[in-house]
């Protein structure tokens, strides 16, 4: 049975007369010690999706599905009591930005601790023994002194440790990472998703790794799910995805990579940018930026389908050649 199953997940901001689908029905599925990939542009919804299955979406927000399970558990029917015992202890999830996240009137040592207290509780010698490990385990060298200072006193790329080290304080078995590279160095990026990486591998833990960016998910994913104006446009092994994309959308982020670039060539872009609310095309969602749209794209939208693990919401996918199949 997977650990989370998401079933037609569909985040709508504004009027019901005519709501902004910030996601649309998408659809997937993640199981213990699985490494899941969500890559998309900025406005793609990768983020709104992520934050639906923590229970963080409020007013004028409106969170549906079919279904939305973790471990057998209904997540659109627990009570706040529950969601509050699972979020932080079996599910938890490191943000963008860890300047902005940590409390800044608190030191590190106190957030972390204010975690542990809440979903394991034990005495105060043993929390702070705790804290203490943690941050080793995450790198961050003399521990013990880094527990008494403040978030500011920190670089990202330490902030950022620290937010880890709270995510994965109680064990959960599923981390979700929100683009938890995107406000760091070059040079701390790498080392960063390393972490991430042994964290995962050594807990056993279920990882989402959302991302703008294909290089970073290439070998960090097992599987992975692009996301195009709210929407699941392909899904497959990273593998598959690299080697032969199918979607349009897929092959531009992957054109616009510099490892794809042929003897220093321009890099490729794509033209215009993510739809919004007020100019969202008809048909294919993507049409008017595609090289390949026809008048079947402009009118009518294409469905998600294929096997299961390899799918693609397109009327001429791409074939091996990366050319549109008639």
């Amino acid at each position: 049975m997977a650990l989370l199953n998401v079933d037609k997940l569909s985040v709508h901001f504004g009027d019901q007369g005519a709501p902004f689908k910030a996601v649309d029905r998408i659809s997937y599925s993640i199981e213990q010690g699985q490494v899941i990939g969500i890559v998309g542009e900025s406005g793609s919804g990768k983020s709104v999706s992520s934050l639906a299955i923590m229970g963080l979406i409020d007013y004028p927000g409106k969170v549906m599905a079919d279904k939305l399970e973790f471990n057998g558990r209904d997540l659109t029917k627990i009570s706040e009591k529950e969601r509050r015992q699972l979020v932080g202890s079996e599910v938890a999830m490191i943000f963008q930005d860890p300047m902005t996240s940590l409390n800044p009137c608190y030191t590190v040592g106190f957030q972390i601790m204010e975690a542990l207290k809440v979903h394991q509780g034990g005495n105060r010698k043993t929390r702070h023994q705790r804290a203490v490990d943690l941050l080793t385990l995450v790198g961050i060298p003399d521990p013990a002194s880094r527990l008494d200072v403040y978030p500011h006193q920190l670089s990202g790329g330490m902030s950022q440790r620290v937010m880890i080290a709270m995510a994965i304080a109680c064990k959960p078995k599923l981390l979700i990472a929100d683009e938890p590279t995107t406000a760091l160095d070059v040079t701390i990026q790498a080392q960063i998703i390393e972490l991430l990486l042994e964290l995962q591998q050594r807990e056993n833990m279920a990882l989402l790794l959302i991302t703008h960016d294909l290089a970073l998910v290439a070998e960090a994913a097992h599987h992975i799910i692009v996301m195009y104006a709210g929407q699941v446009v392909e899904t497959g092994k990273s593998a598959e995805i690299f080697r032969a994309p199918r979607h349009p959308y897929t092959q531009a982020l992957l054109r616009a990579l510099p490892e794809f670039a042929q003897d220093k060539a321009r890099l490729a872009s794509l033209p215009g940018v993510v739809p919004g609310k007020y100019d969202r095309p008809e048909g294919c969602l993507l049409n008017p930026r595609c090289p390949y749209a026809n008048d079947r794209c402009r009118r009518e939208e294409p469905e998600l389908l294929g096997p299961a693990g390899r799918q693609v919401k397109c009327h001429t996918p791409l074939d091996d050649a990366g050319r549109p199949t008639l």
